[in-house]
């Protein structure tokens, strides 16, 4: 039996320990710094995610057969090399790849000049020359985004001149995401629904995963402040078999192929943020691992081994693997924190879980939780937990998960009411 080491401490992370311990290779399964919940199903340790010297340390300790890292953070600092240049089995991408998600300017670069379909972009570092070409272009809305990582907080979509022109003050004068937003991205703003499909890939083969819709905003009928995502559907009904075809031909398989090509060989799961315009299929954003919390209605749609995806992923032989999808629909609604995503308690005890932290008929993922010394599951960040169900059709996944939304409570929790009810009505 296989024993895993997983990176990372969020639902995502969850999610995937939950799935790999259905594998028959799989027997014990380490996480760090994991949750509360995480913490029923993985042994924990304390230390940081980010924290290379760390992870590698607690890795020699453990000696996994395998260890995924599933955060961005460390991806883009370079935990993978660290770890593979100690004789370790990793999943995930190295360093060099990982920059797919850690720069904005270096993926909209790639896609010119590979001919990848994007959204029109200029780069800035200087606020007055970013501030005279939005006046120059005048369309609104305007899309800014700092280059490198912001905790998915940092693209502003301005409606108006005056909402611009503080995004950029704020991003390169007062480095509002530190070095991340000294330099700064300007794209036209794409309509069309959005779509978004993780995939596998070793380098050599790419295969997409079931698609999901996202709800970034914080309020039903997607108002209010974006936030990391208050739910996920899959798959969408807006991505056809046409539309799969098209951006495999177009968008997947030439990723793959330009990364190859600039010497940077993606391993592992590749995320495409994908806008489907009227002019067709274009990239919003790449991400260098499995989103979060797209991850929580992927994973349990998929009717496969998911170790032995991830050794095929590190051995180059993805092409041997044959990867199924259950059929219905699956639904992850968020509970959050009252006042996320700007400041929030923590340590709210959370009521209506058994002693797994999980729910009837739900899969519970755990977001950001932790056990109080008694054994009591605690709030313990924004998103607190993803409760999300399987069912036949897209309508009985969102019953089934409601239903669970309803047995759990804490004080100010917050979700949306309306996770799926535009994919709904595209079934419709």
């Amino acid at each position: 039996m296989k024993n895993i080491l997983v990176v990372g401490g969020g639902g995502r992370e969850h999610a995937i320990i939950m799935k790999l311990a259905e594998s028959t290779h799989v027997g014990k399964i380490y996480c760090t710094p994991g949750n509360g919940g995480i913490s029923r199903y993985a042994e924990c340790f304390n230390v940081s995610a980010t924290d290379i010297e760390g992870v590698v340390k607690l890795a020699k300790r453990l000696n996994p057969d395998m260890v995924v890292v599933a955060p961005d953070d460390p991806l883009v600092l370079g935990m993978v090399d660290a770890l593979q240049s100690e004789g370790f089995m990793t999943f995930g991408p190295k360093k060099d790849a990982a920059i797919i998600e850690g720069s904005k300017v270096f993926s909209k670069e790639l896609m010119k000049k590979y001919n990848i379909p994007t959204a029109f972009y200029e780069v800035f570092t200087e606020s007055e020359k970013a501030i005279a070409y939005l006046k120059e272009q005048n369309s609104y809305p305007a899309v800014i985004k700092a280059d490198g990582l912001a905790l998915g907080k940092g693209v502003i979509i301005a409606q108006n001149e005056e909402e611009a022109v503080q995004a950029v003050h704020e991003m390169i004068d007062e480095l509002k995401f530190g070095n991340s937003s000294a330099r700064i991205v300007i794209e036209e703003f794409l309509t069309g629904p959005e779509v978004s499909v993780l995939s596998f890939t070793d380098g050599r083969t790419v295969i997409p995963m079931i698609s999901s819709m996202d709800h970034k905003r914080a309020y039903d009928n997607d108002e209010g402040l974006n936030t990391g995502g208050m739910g996920t559907v899959s798959p969408n009904p807006y991505y056809t078999e046409e539309v799969a075809k098209e951006c495999m031909e177009k968008i997947f398989i030439p990723t793959m192929k330009a990364m190859n090509a600039e010497g940077r060989t993606f391993e592992g799961c590749l995320y495409f943020g994908l806008m489907l315009t009227p002019k067709g299929p274009k990239v919003i954003e790449y991400n260098c691992r499995f989103g979060d919390p797209e991850t929580q209605v992927v994973l349990p749609m998929l009717d496969a081994d998911l170790y032995e995806i991830f050794e095929a992923v590190y051995n180059h032989n993805l092409d041997k693997i044959d990867i199924k999808w259950h059929s219905g629909a699956c639904a992850c609604v968020v509970m959050a924190s009252g006042g996320y995503p700007l400041s929030y308690p923590k340590g709210l005890e959370i009521s209506g879980l058994d002693e797994k932290g999980q729910t009837d008929n739900c899969f519970v993922y755990h977001a950001g939780t932790k056990l109080s010394d008694d054994g009591k599951f605690l709030t313990n960040g924004g998103r607190v937990l993803g409760v999300t169900a399987r069912g036949e059709d897209l309508q009985s996944a969102l019953d089934t998960a409601y239903k669970g939304v309803s047995q759990i409570s804490f004080e100010n929790a917050h979700y949306r009411k309306d996770i799926g009810q535009k994919a709904l009505k595209a079934l419709n």
